[in-house]
């Protein structure tokens, strides 16, 4: 465990006590909102011997000295080194060493489960009685599942129309979920229960979101510490992630930005944010800290990332690491999901091809410069809502048991001749 201090505003710096993770700092919230982050005595990590990670577990728990919970008091469901895939085809075709970070791998199929074991796990250790969380699924389903493990009540909201298949697996795991008719009724209820009962939130319940209980954002760091280890402590090019509040793309950052301060790698990679609406690349054209509240110009098949408006802990990694932020379609996502699949093997939730469809943007426009080395994070697995693959897959072809039937079907449907 590092010694956490306190906490501090992403913009301005100022202190405040690790009791206000539920809030956003007060002297921001006029201008630009901002999320709070952990900070840490200054001297909290330098006692840490990267040759001692190789003792540790085959989990994110390998790096609890960068972590503000003792790796005792871990909530630990074996979550966390995930596999870095080398993605030949894709990257041979684009012109980059093209690395895939499979959050599918995970205990409950998303990277959202390095949130829920760093957030439950410091829920335990300061004694918080339920755990609560707004929710579209990943997020949801992650939390109900570390609370299970920590054998503490769980409150799930979430609204109507939310993919079923991950309202199942909230449920599954023991979760009491309420579903909201307006998306927005999910935070005032939230906020009322935070309040009055002083529930342990793990989400923004506030708008506008300025990202999740920092606690739990310490959980992305670990992203950026495996990438780094698996590829022998050399920080690729860039990184480019799904954003819907930044949580993630706030917590990689911080986290290669202490591998550097560490010396542990040399430099951090330019961070790209792939989003639907385009409010961070909107605030970025803008320049200044207001971020862009984007109208809904359409509804997406990419609802994990369907945010209007960024959040300032998502400006700052973007602009620390000179990065930038591209605008992806549903077109997009439907063709690199099929693309993803059937070249790699690997198959992602709409959301999560996000990544790869800004890196083929970047490509096209000869911003990622050939050779250069990329990881695109595939943030959870396509069993996770199914129904929106197979809406644009069509119907099975039914034939008799007759070989050259199924051979006219092959042809018509797949394009496929056997000869």
């Amino acid at each position: 465990m590092a010694q956490a201090a306190g906490l501090a505003c992403v913009r301005c710096g100022a202190a405040y006590p690790l009791t206000r993770y539920a809030f956003d700092c007060d002297r921001c919230r006029a201008e630009s909102p901002s999320n709070l982050t952990v900070r840490y005595a200054p001297d909290a990590c330098s006692a840490i011997r990267r040759e001692a990670l190789a003792a540790g577990p085959r989990t994110l728990w390998r790096y609890a000295g960068l972590l503000p919970v003792e790796a005792r008091d871990a909530v630990s469901l074996g979550e966390g080194m995930t596999p870095l895939v080398l993605a030949e085809r894709l990257g041979n075709n684009l012109g980059m060493r093209l690395f895939i970070k499979d959050e599918s791998r995970n205990p409950t199929w998303s990277f959202k489960d390095r949130l829920a074991t760093v957030v439950v796990s410091a829920a335990r250790q300061i004694g918080a009685r339920v755990i609560a969380s707004s929710s579209s699924g990943n997020a949801g389903a992650a939390v109900a599942a570390y609370a299970a493990r920590a054998r503490l009540p769980c409150i799930v909201f979430t609204y109507q129309g939310a993919a079923g298949p991950m309202v199942t697996q909230m449920r599954a795991y023991g979760a009491m979920v309420l579903a909201t008719r307006e998306k927005a009724d999910r935070w005032t209820l939230l906020e009322k229960g935070v309040r009055r009962f002083g529930w342990f939130p793990t989400s923004p319940f506030f708008a506008p979101a300025v990202g999740s209980n920092p606690l739990g954002v310490e959980g992305y760091k670990t992203l950026a510490y495996e990438v780094a280890e698996q590829l022998n402590w050399q920080a690729p090019d860039w990184c480019v992630l799904p954003v819907c509040y930044g949580d993630a793309l706030y917590g990689m950052w911080k986290g290669f930005e202490e591998l550097r301060r560490l010396g542990w790698i040399d430099r951090v990679p330019r961070l790209v944010a792939a989003e639907i609406y385009g409010s961070l690349g909107a605030t970025l054209a803008a320049g200044g800290d207001a971020l862009v509240d984007m109208p809904k110009s359409h509804d997406t098949l990419a609802t994990s990332i369907s945010a209007t408006r960024g959040t300032y802990q998502a400006l700052h990694a973007i602009r620390e690491s000179n990065g930038t932020a591209v605008l992806v379609s549903d077109d997009d996502l439907l063709a690199w999901q099929a693309r993803l699949a059937a070249g790699e093997g690997m198959y992602a939730e709409p959301s999560s091809v996000a990544a790869l469809a800004a890196v083929s943007r970047l490509r096209a426009g000869n911003v990622i410069e050939p050779g250069q080395s990329v990881v695109a994070l595939m943030t959870a697995g396509g069993l996770k809502d199914v129904a929106r693959t197979a809406r644009g897959q069509g119907e099975v072809p039914v034939v008799p048991a007759d070989l050259d039937a199924a051979v006219d079907a092959l042809r018509a449907v797949y394009g496929f001749s056997p000869e």
